[in-house]
């Protein structure tokens, strides 16, 4: 089928009560691998895209590709930008076809954040685009994203935010951050902060910096020489309550890219003598198509397409 809008998905997820991922992908295995996953849960995907991967594989290479997966597929599939911090690139976007952007203004103040978010609102919406916006910051840096503060979002300014920018969906911050290393202590979002925050606007809540850096995943990468340390991402059940509580669309891409070094990795270890890329990034692939299938069972969106 063709590409479908976030806004479409998520109003589901909101009448229903369940979460969907947005999975970043860079390349032509990580889609494969999330868009197999999607079809053999039978769940709508949303596919995200970073400006450092529009960088990195170009926008038209990256929006091609997922408007191939969507058409043969039989999942609903919407195409996303993910952190658009810059105008032109989030008209790149719409130029080549994205059902969704995210205008990421977080780290101005409120009103430069709303009127650069309703500039975008006003374009995309006449394209019948949908679009997310970020209210408070998060800590960590995860591609061309960075804040060395953590600001949580206010439930009253969250309130007016949306009713003055006329958003889709927002983004908000409980106490997830980007990166593999997300919690000193424990590991412990502000369910209650979400409950409010969804009391008071009628739209999708969408939780950043939610990958869970799963310990088989951090295992396995020490047995083949990667040691991350502390890493430490969001427990499973800090997830569901987030769910629970109201949030709809969860950000997934740290646990993508362990899980697709950990299959490269291995497989390497394990053949040493093999260059055919061909098995080793379907060796990666295969971990990213566990891990998306395992995120999809978590966020309760299995069987809902």
């Amino acid at each position: 089928m063709a590409l479908v809008t976030m806004k479409e998905i998520l109003e589901d997820a909101d009448k229903r009560g369940y979460g969907v991922g947005a999975f970043n992908i860079n390349n032509l295995e990580f889609l494969k691998a999330i868009v197999q996953a999607g079809e053999e849960e039978k769940s709508p995907l949303i596919i995200a895209v970073s400006e450092g991967a529009m960088k990195y594989a170009g926008v038209e290479y990256l929006s091609e590709i997922v408007k191939i997966a969507a058409k043969n597929a039989s999942i609903p599939i919407a195409l996303h930008l993910d952190h658009g911090k810059h105008f032109e690139k989030i008209m790149a976007t719409l130029r080549n076809g994205f059902t969704s952007v995210m205008i990421d203004a977080s780290d101005k103040p409120y009103e430069e954040n709303v009127k650069l978010t309703s500039e975008i609102v006003k374009i995309a919406h006449a394209m019948g685009v949908t679009v997310e916006a970020e209210l408070g910051r998060l800590l960590g840096k995860e591609d061309e994203v960075q804040s060395d503060v953590a600001i949580y979002t206010d439930p009253q300014d969250a309130k007016r935010f949306v009713e003055e920018t006329g958003v889709d969906a927002l983004a908000v911050a409980v106490g997830t951050s980007h990166g593999a290393y997300k919690f000193k202590g424990e590991a412990k979002l502000d369910i209650e902060r979400i409950k409010k925050i969804k009391e008071l606007v009628s739209i999708p809540l969408v939780l950043h910096g939610a990958s869970g850096v799963p310990a088989h995943i951090t295992k396995g990468l020490k047995e083949v020489g990667v040691d991350l340390k502390s890493a430490k991402g969001v427990p499973e059940e800090e997830i569901k309550k987030a769910i629970g509580a109201g949030i709809r669309k969860i950000n997934i891409d740290t646990d993508l890219r362990l899980s697709f070094l950990l299959g490269v990795r291995r497989y390497m270890a394990e053949n040493p003598t093999t260059f055919d890329p061909r098995k080793y990034l379907g060796a990666g692939m295969e971990i990213v198509k566990d891990t998306v299938k395992s995120k999809i069972q978590l966020f309760g969106s299995a069987n809902k397409a």
